[in-house]
């Protein structure tokens, strides 16, 4: 083998070996817009410190349906925020597509249509979680289902809503 062809040779094997870890990472996202909200899968989630089941657990999600917000993805895990603020991952696994929201603050009202002076359909204490049926419009309120009540609330009573996401 000539100098050249070998030099070359090396050349492409070092590359192809400094380039292969990020490339496989690069190629393991779902493609999906991040930040996205999506819900718990099961009623027992482990929160771990990094992307692994090597990884310690730091907290015990004891909630189906709690929405989470990820933030980031490597391979099958999915870093996600709860309304709280706690950060950390979970895997693909336990979360699922399903959209739901949770109250915040002061009890909130559930109101017939999309106006605050629209008759109530239920009143919501902190913590309570529900459906997240639609945001059609950047008007301030969202269509929900908590508990077979189905109604409209304001953004602003809820955590588990883009600030300026529509959903049809």
């Amino acid at each position: 083998m000539s100098r050249f062809r070998f030099h070359v040779f090396l050349c492409a094997v070092v590359l192809i070996g400094t380039a292969a870890p990020g490339l496989r990472a690069a190629t393991t996202g779902t493609g999906l817009p991040l930040p996205r909200y999506v819900s718990l899968r099961a009623s027992e989630v482990n929160l771990r410190t990094g992307p692994g089941v090597q990884y310690p657990v730091d907290w015990v999600y004891l909630r189906q349906n709690l929405p989470v917000e990820i933030i980031a993805e490597y391979g099958t895990w999915r870093k996600v925020r709860d309304w709280q603020g706690t950060q950390g991952w979970v895997h693909q696994s336990m979360v699922s597509g399903l959209r739901t929201l949770i109250i915040t603050g002061n009890p909130r009202t559930v109101r017939h249509k999309a106006d605050a002076k629209s008759p109530p359909v239920a009143t919501l204490e902190e913590g309570v979680i529900g459906k997240l049926l639609s945001c059609p419009d950047l008007n301030g309120w969202c269509r929900v289902d908590v508990a077979g009540k189905k109604g409209w609330l304001r953004r602003v009573d809820f955590w588990g809503v883009l600030k300026n996401e529509v959903m049809k």
